[in-house]
């Protein structure tokens, strides 16, 4: 499994960043995708994640802002629109073979087996 991120940099507040995760080496369809963000002296956050079944979900805090997606069979979105300065962090790209009943435990990073290098978000002005 190899996933590669892609789209960081430094945006403004309230303007968008549309991340990139290039995936290879597994059957993309059978796996439960997600983005986990981590700042500089924070625990990791899970941000959103898509199940093997099509179902998303999404942290509360990015609800209505973020949307997770696949772009075609082998890459995987995050939209991000009116991005706040707090959502500064290294945006990690995850995925694991298995999708959990509950799919809230996506947005745990322990649910993860593989991971990307990762792609910094920078918001400020």
């Amino acid at each position: 499994v190899q996933l590669v991120e892609s789209g960081g940099g430094l945006v403004q507040p309230g303007g968008s960043l549309r991340l990139s995760c290039a995936a290879s080496g597994f059957t993309f369809d059978n796996y439960a995708m997600g983005w986990i963000r981590q700042a500089p002296g924070k625990e990791r956050e899970g941000v959103a994640a898509l199940g093997s079944d099509g179902r998303t979900i999404y942290a509360d805090s990015v609800l209505g802002r973020f949307t997770i997606s696949k772009d075609n069979v082998n890459t995987l979105s995050l939209q991000m629109n009116s991005l706040k300065p707090e959502e500064t962090a290294m945006y990690y790209c995850a995925a694991v073979s298995r999708t959990p009943t509950t799919l809230e435990r996506l947005l745990n990073g322990d649910e993860y087996n593989s991971w990307g290098q990762g792609t910094q978000v920078t918001v400020s002005s």
